[in-house]
């Protein structure tokens, strides 16, 4: 734990920590629209099969009489479920017997119909085009669209488990910059997909790179700030997320076409390619895994940033070795998941820190990717949800530090879970308070989801730290994966969906009291610092009790 003491020499919030958290979180706010494109460039407009009477000239040319297209609409579609025009459905030959005003509108039977054997028309009004009017993801091909976006989600999945453990060793910068990169290229190629396939597998290797973003860029943020700025600095990295939800509102609103839209929430990537060359690799990381000369290059970077010069220019490798002699004698065994699962104490945090990601992430996604469900108008939901939240972590930021990490993590998925089952209550003509409850549920998700970053981050010391991060990174997208797939059960019960995502928000939230509090403490650096923590609050709370008892009597 001595690297909070070389930091505190160079600086621990001054110029350079808020330089780094521009150029940290500014990509976060576009990665977001990344996470929440298909909301716009998927959404399912209205539609119907495609008829020649309506939709072919030649044929409109030879209907009896002056019909219009009301009438020509009721003998060519039959009326379905929602009792407008069946948007899977037509009749084989026009039903001309139903425009007699004596005949009811569903005096016809099903082998009259047929499917939409000649495609479907789509209303553009809205959204120009979508990804589902341009491959037809509707009807019997209407599951491919939560399909692609557990493809997508997968993808984060996979990138996880390999930018966590490449992070370890290979170092945060590197894996971010080339993040990067990743991002750009596969991002602008989704825009040019010649086929629905295609599109979900460059969303898929677009989606690897997501994941080593927000992994490098927490870590970035957390491995460079003292404990009494880490807060603020996650905050603000979590609140890039809910900044990035009312940017995506407001871009897609300007777009209605997804080939644009997509362009323009991946080039910017380029741009964050070039300069990610300037940013600082974590010296505390560095420092552990025995590169001191290049650790000790970007202090002496850093506290010249920092208006520290000659701070900087007084730190040798003499002085590091001093200062890191027990954390470097302790930490040269390589990370490794086995060592998370298996070293004494870190087994619990494991698995407790797993589910609470699982709970986030199946939760969030679940409610999120599916805005046309919560209302009608998705761009004003988007911005809604994304001032809410930032409303929400302002609050966290505020509390965190006087409430403590545990109980505002639990509190928050809890709550979340709360109001996901409340809804099941709520009946669907009560549509505002429906909306209403899972904003709030929403936001509840993103409370949950700062202090999961900031409270994951301080259970793990640096040399298992991304190991760590990148496991809960991959529980949160298998969480993520199945809920949008969750939505499908709706058709056996509309209020199955929210049960499952209630029930993993609470439960998790639960599990979370089975960690240690971690407010006030120091990043661990090693294993045996984390465990020398344990220990230290062990016998501070025996003591504390045996006081308590002696005055007791």
């Amino acid at each position: 734990m001595a690297f909070s003491e070389l930091l505190d020499r160079v600086g621990a919030l001054g110029r350079f920590q808020v330089l780094q958290m521009v150029a940290l979180v500014v990509p976060i706010m576009w990665l977001t629209t990344q996470n929440l494109v298909e909301n716009f460039s998927a959404a399912v407009p209205s539609h119907r099969c495609w008829v020649p009477l309506l939709d072919n000239g030649t044929a409109q040319a030879s209907t009896p009489g002056t019909l219009g297209p009301e009438a020509l609409l009721t003998v060519s579609i039959p009326r379905g479920p929602n009792h407008g025009p069946h948007q899977c459905r037509r009749f084989r030959h026009p039903q001309w017997q139903l425009l007699d005003p004596n005949i009811t509108a569903t005096n016809w039977s099903e082998a009259a119909t047929e499917p939409c054997v000649d495609g479907w028309v789509y209303d553009l009004s809205t959204f120009t085009s979508t990804i589902v009017a341009e491959w037809d993801l509707v009807c019997d091909s209407q599951a491919l669209r939560p399909i692609a976006q557990s493809i997508y989600l997968a993808g984060i999945l996979v990138g996880a488990a390999v930018c966590g453990q490449a992070s370890d060793r290979l170092g945060r910068r590197l894996v971010l910059t080339w993040s990067y990169l990743q991002m750009a290229v596969w991002g602008t190629t989704v825009a040019f997909a010649p086929t629905f396939p295609m599109y979900c597998l460059f969303r898929f290797l677009m989606a690897f790179a997501v994941a080593g973003i927000m992994m490098n860029t927490a870590t970035l943020l957390m491995e460079w700030t003292s404990a009494q700025a880490r807060v603020l600095a996650m905050t603000l990295n979590a609140m890039g997320f809910s900044f990035g939800q009312v940017l995506m509102a407001a871009v897609a609103y300007g777009l209605r076409d997804w080939v644009l839209l997509q362009l323009v929430i991946s080039a910017p990537f380029f741009l964050c390619f070039v300069y990610s060359w300037w940013l600082a690799e974590s010296a505390r990381w560095l420092l552990i895994t025995g590169r001191l000369q290049w650790g000790l290059r970007e202090l002496q970077r850093v506290a010249a940033i920092n208006g520290k010069r000659a701070t900087g220019d007084a730190l040798t490798i003499e002085v590091l070795l001093s200062a890191m002699q027990e954390e470097l004698s302790v930490s040269q065994a390589p990370a490794s998941l086995g060592t998370l699962l298996r070293t004494p104490g870190l087994g619990l945090r494991t698995c407790v820190s797993a589910l609470c990601w699982f709970g986030f992430g199946f939760t969030f996604y679940g409610l999120a990717l599916d805005l046309q469900a919560l209302g009608s108008n998705v761009f004003l939901l988007q911005v809604f949800i994304g001032v809410v939240d930032i409303l929400v972590k302002i609050s966290i930021l505020l509390l965190l530090n006087r409430v403590g990490r545990r109980p505002m993590q639990a509190v928050s998925l809890m709550l979340t879970g709360l109001c996901i089952l409340a809804n099941m209550l709520v009946p669907h003509e009560m549509g505002t308070l429906r909306s209403a409850l899972a904003v709030l549920g929403l936001a509840g998700v993103g409370a949950a989801f700062t202090c999961i970053i900031i409270y994951t981050g301080e259970l793990f010391p640096t040399v298992l730290r991304m190991t760590a991060v990148g496991l809960g990174q991959m529980a949160a997208r298998g969480g993520a994966i199945l809920g949008p797939m969750v939505r499908l059960l709706a058709v056996q019960s509309p209020s199955l969906p929210l049960l499952l995502y209630g029930a993993a928000s609470v439960l998790s939230g639960l599990a979370t009291f089975l960690l240690p509090e971690t407010q006030g403490l120091p990043l661990p650096d090693t294993i045996q610092d984390m465990q020398r923590q344990a220990v230290k609050k062990a016998t501070h709370s025996t003591r504390r009790h045996s006081v308590l008892k002696s005055t007791r009597f």
